[in-house]
């Protein structure tokens, strides 16, 4: 019976010729991944192990992006139990203020994840790196402490759903609508513990951003992981960010699937996730009169430099309504610096925006755009379950960039093309 990519790739680092939906195996680790707030946990753990160090310093990543900058005592306490664990082990990839991006966003373009990599990371978004062909997949804080200590972890085969996606995007559709679009199909159970696997013509018309979005939020449908084939594009992006070796693999004609959907990218429109779930999408056009408070542009979905730029575009020239917060996110220093010499940043400000640091802050209520009792925020982020940003009594409605650009200038969420 053949493979899917996912299987055949987690063989590969089991050592095994062939794996099956369900088996159990152990595989070897090409990465392991920790932030300010799982990764002091995993430290914690370590010490519980008595272990003499960690595997490999150069395969480990402590990323310190969540409450940073360091918003309070307790964050700084965070970040100073793994700053000190990374010079004590002399980690390579070792992130904090200055050098930091958002986990997600940076990793890849630091070159540390490629195609074929096995990726595990505390922290639920790590599916992120499917965009490149790497099986990646997030873990609590004590699977974190034994792949540091081992570089190892335990896995059980996921089986699959196959997505076949054809056709193009149309204007202002980006793979933020598409992933929307599926996850409002499916559920946010529909894909539990399975391996979202993308395939089709249409592939080929998304943009590694838009894939990355894609793969972001895998876990939001409950998935396992998220996984796109390696074509060109791919493998322009990793020549253009990585000395690592890659490796492809490809899914065997006769690899089984759960189930089969077939998408037409041109039929999509700008969609958005109502309060309290990523499942409860509408289409822009289904949308009514829902006045904002905030909107935020950024994260490890949205915070690269092409989702800047389609936001820019739209608020070029324009005024943020009044009453409205806009607050802008780079994902990396990289991108934010990128995005200052495009003149991307002089187009946000002048528009009535605030731009900050790369940090996952609104995200999950951290800092960087609280919301009070009553508030309504339109986010790029990728959750919005009951006080993500805020009061329990706040709402959050996930869009794409365009759309959120759009509904900062009119104070209501809209479509781009109102604008």
């Amino acid at each position: 019976m053949g493979m899917t990519m996912t299987q055949k790739i987690l063989a590969a680092h089991a050592g095994l010729n062939e794996v099956k939906a369900g088996q159990l195996i152990e595989a070897e680790l090409d990465l392991v991944l920790g932030n300010d707030v799982t990764a002091p946990v995993a430290i914690g753990e370590m010490k519980k192990m008595n272990t003499e160090g960690v595997f490999d310093k150069d395969k480990i990543a402590i990323v310190l992006d969540h409450f940073t900058p360091n918003k309070d005592i307790k964050s700084a306490e965070l970040c100073k139990c793994a700053k000190d664990f990374a010079y004590a082990n002399d980690i390579t990839n070792f992130f904090e203020t200055g050098e930091v991006g958002i986990e997600h966003a940076l990793l890849p373009e630091k070159g540390l994840v490629v195609a074929g990599d096995v990726v595990i990371g505390a922290d639920s978004h790590t599916c992120t790196y499917g965009a490149l062909g790497a099986f990646s997949t997030g873990v609590g804080s004590t699977d974190m402490a034994a792949g540091m200590a081992t570089g190892k972890a335990w896995f059980k085969v996921p089986s699959a759903i196959r997505f076949i996606l054809k056709g193009k995007p149309g204007e202002w559709v980006s793979g933020k609508d598409v992933i929307l679009h599926i996850i409002g199909m499916i559920g946010v159970d529909g894909a539990l513990y399975k391996s979202m696997e993308f395939t089709g013509d249409g592939v080929a018309h998304l943009s590694m951003d838009d894939r990355f979005a894609i793969t972001n939020m895998a876990i939001e449908a409950g998935g396992k992981n998220g996984i796109f084939p390696v074509d060109d594009k791919a493998i322009a992006y990793m020549k253009e960010h990585s000395i690592k070796e890659y490796h492809i693999y490809e899914a065997d004609e006769d690899a089984q699937y759960d189930e089969t959907y077939t998408i037409d990218l041109s039929q999509l429109k700008p969609t958005v996730a109502f309060p309290h779930l990523p499942e409860n999408t509408r289409t822009i056009d289904e949308v009514g009169d829902i006045k904002i408070d905030q909107v935020v542009i950024g994260s490890c979905t949205n915070g690269r430099i092409e989702d800047l730029r389609i936001a820019a575009k739209i608020m070029e020239g324009k005024q943020v309504a009044k009453g409205v917060r806009v607050i802008v996110i780079p994902a990396t220093q990289k991108i934010y610096l990128q995005a200052i010499e495009e003149g991307l940043v002089t187009t946000f400000i002048k528009a009535g925006a605030a731009v900050s640091t790369p940090t996952c802050g609104p995200c999950l209520g951290g800092h960087m755009g609280i919301l009070a009792k009553g508030e309504r925020a339109v986010a790029t982020t990728n959750r919005n379950f009951v006080g993500r940003m805020g009061d329990p009594e706040s709402e959050v409605y996930l869009a794409s960039p365009a759309v959120a650009a759009a509904s900062a200038i009119t104070g209501k969420i809209s479509c781009p093309c109102e604008v």
